[in-house]
C-alpha cells in the first residue's frame, strides 16, 4: 500500500497540493478524477520521486519515500506521464526496453528480453514493433510508452491520463489490460483520468479532487453519483444503473 499523508505543494504563491492524504491499496486500480488544475498528475509525481512536496510524508508499504534507494524505487514504482519526448529515433521495441534498464543497466539478460515480448504482446503491438516512433500514430505510441512502463515490472503503477490519444477500442483494450495486470499479476494501478465512466466501469477505487484538496474517496459507487460528481465538476450529472456499473451522462 502506498500512503499519502498530508502533501503540500507550492509553486510560488500558487498552492497545487492542500493537505492531501489518501491511499493507493494493493492489488486495486485507483482512478484519480476531478478537473483541470487538481492537482492530480502532481502528486503522481510527488509520489514517484519526479516532484518533491513541500510538507507531508509519503509511505510505500510503511516505509517513507525518502528512504528507499533510487534503484531499488524504480523496481517498485513506475509512472508514465503525460508527455513523453524523446530526441532520439527509436524503434518500439528500443523503446519498451528501457523499461527494463532498473534490472538490466543496460544488459538485456533472456529474462529481460521475455518481459519485453510479454509487454509488447499485452499491448498488441508485435506486428509493429520494429517500426520507428515517429512512423506511428499517436494511439499506438502511446501504447508503446503503456508497454515500457508494463516491462519494467513493478509493483506499483502510476498512469498520468495513458487514454490521450486513443481511441475508444483501444482506450477499452488498455482499460482491461489494466484489470488484468491487477487480476493476473497482482499489480497495484493508480490512474489520472478525465472519462469518468471509465473509472466507473474499471476502477476499485476512486479518489476525487479540486483545487488541491481531496473532495471524496472511497470505493467506485461511493463517488459516481450525481450529488458527487455535482459538487466535483460544478456541473448537472445524471448517473444510470446499468450492468451492475453507474454510468453517466453530462452533456
Amino acid at each position: 500500500m502506498i500512503e499519502i499523508r498530508g502533501i503540500e505543494k507550492n509553486y510560488g504563491k500558487l498552492r497545487v497540493l492542500d493537505d492531501v492524504s489518501t491511499t493507493i491499496e494493493k492489488g486495486k486500480i485507483t482512478s484519480f478524477i476531478g478537473p483541470n488544475g487538481a492537482g492530480k498528475s502532481t502528486l503522481l509525481s510527488v509520489v514517484s520521486r519526479l516532484v518533491n512536496q513541500d510538507r507531508g510524508q509519503v509511505l510505500i508499504e510503511g516505509r517513507s519515500l525518502t528512504d528507499w534507494d533510487s534503484d531499488e524505487l524504480a523496481k517498485k514504482v513506475s509512472i508514465l506521464r503525460q508527455s513523453n519526448h524523446m530526441n532520439v529515433r527509436l524503434t518500439i521495441r528500443e523503446l519498451v526496453s528501457f523499461g527494463r534498464f532498473p534490472h538490466s543497466k543496460g544488459r538485456l539478460t533472456k529474462e529481460d528480453k521475455d518481459f519485453i515480448d510479454r509487454a509488447i504482446e499485452y499491448m498488441k503491438l508485435e506486428d509493429i514493433q520494429h517500426k520507428y516512433l515517429d512512423q506511428l500514430s499517436g494511439g499506438q505510441r502511446q501504447r508503446a510508452y503503456i508497454a515500457m512502463v508494463i516491462s519494467q515490472d513493478t509493483d506499483y503503477i502510476l498512469l498520468d491520463e495513458p487514454l490521450n490519444n486513443l481511441d475508444m477500442k483501444h482506450a477499452v483494450e488498455i482499460m482491461r489490460m489494466l484489470k488484468k495486470l491487477v487480476r493476473d499479476l497482482d499489480k497495484t494501478i493508480a490512474i489520472v483520468i478525465h472519462d469518468i465512466n471509465f473509472a466507473s466501469c474499471y476502477s476499485d477505487r476512486v479518489v476525487a479532487m479540486k483545487d488541491g484538496r481531496l473532495m471524496e474517496e472511497g470505493e467506485t459507487d461511493k463517488i459516481i453519483n450525481s450529488h458527487s460528481l455535482g459538487q466535483i465538476y460544478d456541473m448537472d450529472f445524471q448517473v444510470t444503473r446499468m450492468n451492475n456499473m453507474n454510468l453517466c451522462v453530462y452533456f
